[in-house]
């Protein structure tokens, strides 16, 4: 690999990359994913073979073969969900999204951390104008694209432009924005989530202000009948379709702004769903809803591995649910990912942390202001080749590395500058066959993320944590989530009427 490093493949920008117009659908859309997901989790205790089997029929699965090989190894501090909100206008959608369309798109997403005590789990939302790269993804015809730059996080749904739109290529456009790996992904549409609502009695929300026609359709230039009173009240259906798309009339009246009530109403529904009681008879009618409106990758895709999947998260309480955005800022009429806080978030995730500092691996220990433990002892580099790249624009820092580590034994193919200089964290990429020899450099880079490429070889790209000078990284505290984040996170019992839009 040495002296062909694509840094594209792991960095989060390339030279010459350019923000691409993107078509704002005007089209009425369902802005909530994952509920159906959500709601499975608790379907495990019925537990009934009549469930099973009505369940086992229901699930559809999509082409996981379009999975980047260029991925972030595995992990044993907790799993990551994606979920993403479908608003295909295929089958039974029609009637609920008032519009048409042959493509799939998706406008919502978020990625839920389940964490290895499995009593705290938090969701990221991801605002769908976020400006983002995105890699190579698999289309229909079995060719794969190149990266993308500076594009909407959405547009990575739509590569291919199929009905069922492109799960995998959402997969790993957030596995290259997060560094975390995506253990499973569920794409949910949005005639299961209103017949969902329905199965379970509606949910309560509430809205802030009176609600008018004119709100949920701009375009009729005027206000309108009223449709929703301000204040607590119960929706099911296309009515709570109705209420978690809404933008204009409520706050900002933006995309974004209308995320704080999509989780608020997530959150509600979830404790509906516990309030209602853990007994078949409820929970088929639910069960039968959710499944229907999903689609999974392999690794769920049958009633049992979903049932399985639920039992690891039962004992997840209201209070330990949260709900976070990725961080942010407006950047005209898109969205800018905020970058020391969003990978202060995501470095926080990857070390099992929750959003209130715990160490979730069991130990149930506070981030101290320094390391709680030392770093592994570097190991021998005997026999082990890798090529150096400097990922950042400090002048020089490659060759330091580089003699740091023929000190130590390895043998060092190259040392140079990598396509783009905007590395924060130190990246190991390693072949198919070499994960034992990366594991032995990660000892010289503590910190480092691991990412399995499809080629042979060692490749290490240095970020700015990487200590100036040293072979070492810079010692730093435990990850924890950023004030910025943690100070506006919600929690699945908070108060409906609280903190429901940006803006």
């Amino acid at each position: 690999m040495a002296g062909s490093h694509k840094a594209g493949a792991t960095s989060r920008r390339e030279s010459g990359g350019s923000a691409a117009p993107q078509r704002r659908n005007k089209r009425s859309r369902a802005r909530i994913a994952g509920v159906a997901a959500l709601s499975v989790v608790v379907l495990a205790v019925a537990g009934g073979g009549w469930i099973y089997f009505q369940l086992n029929g229901n699930i559809k699965t999509f082409d996981d073969g379009g999975v980047s090989a260029n991925r972030p190894a595995a992990s044993d501090k907790g799993s990551n969900v994606l979920v993403i909100g479908s608003d295909t206008r295929s089958g039974d959608n029609a009637q609920y999204g008032h519009g048409k369309g042959d493509v799939g798109r998706s406008d919502t997403a978020f990625l839920m951390h389940v964490y290895a005590d499995q009593k705290h789990a938090v969701a990221v939302s991801i605002p769908r104008d976020s400006l983002i790269d995105i890699p190579p993804c698999k289309l229909p015809n079995g060719t794969w694209t190149k990266d993308k730059h500076d594009v909407m996080f959405n547009s990575a749904f739509e590569v291919g432009e199929t009905v069922q739109g492109n799960p995998a290529c959402t997969q790993n456009t957030v596995e290259k924005l997060t560094g975390l790996r995506v253990d499973h992904t569920v794409v949910v549409d949005f005639a299961g989530f209103a017949k969902m609502t329905e199965a379970v009695g509606g949910v309560q929300v509430c809205v802030p202000n009176d609600v008018y026609t004119g709100d949920l359709n701009p375009n009729l230039h005027r206000k309108g009948t009223l449709i929703f009173s301000k204040g607590p009240q119960t929706v099911s259906g296309q009515k709570a379709l109705d209420y978690v798309r809404i933008r204009h009339g409520i706050g900002d009246g933006s995309d974004i702004g209308r995320i704080q009530r999509q989780q608020a109403f997530v959150g509600s529904l979830i404790k509906k769903v516990k309030g209602n009681g853990l007994d078949p008879t409820s929970l088929l009618p639910l069960a039968t809803a959710a499944t229907k409106s999903m689609t999974v990758d392999s690794g769920l895709g049958s009633a049992n591995k979903l049932i399985s999947f639920a039992m690891s998260m039962k004992d997840i309480d209201l209070h330990n649910t949260k709900f976070v955005t990725l961080p942010w800022r407006y950047e005209g009429a898109r969205v800018a990912v905020v970058k020391p806080e969003a990978d202060a978030l995501f470095a926080a995730l990857r070390a099992d942390r929750t959003v209130d500092g715990q160490d979730a691996g069991g130990k149930g220990e506070k981030a101290a202001p320094s390391p709680s433990a030392s770093a592994p002892a570097p190991a021998s580099g005997q026999g082990i080749s890798v090529a150096v790249y400097n990922g950042t624009v400090e002048k020089g820092l490659a060759g330091k590395a580089a003699e740091s580590l023929k000190s130590a034994g390895f043998t060092v193919t190259g040392a140079t500058t990598a396509a783009t200089q905007d590395y924060t964290h130190t990246v190991i990429e390693y072949g198919p066959n070499d994960e034992a020899k990366a594991k032995t450099l990660a000892t010289h880079f503590p910190g480092a993320l691991m990412r399995q490429a499809k080629t042979p070889g060692l490749n290490v790209i240095l970020g700015t944590q990487y200590k100036d000078g040293g072979s070492a990284a810079a010692p730093s505290a435990p990850a924890s989530v950023p004030p910025s984040v943690s100070d506006k996170a919600r929690s699945a019992d908070d108060n409906i009427c609280s903190n429901l839009s940006y803006g």
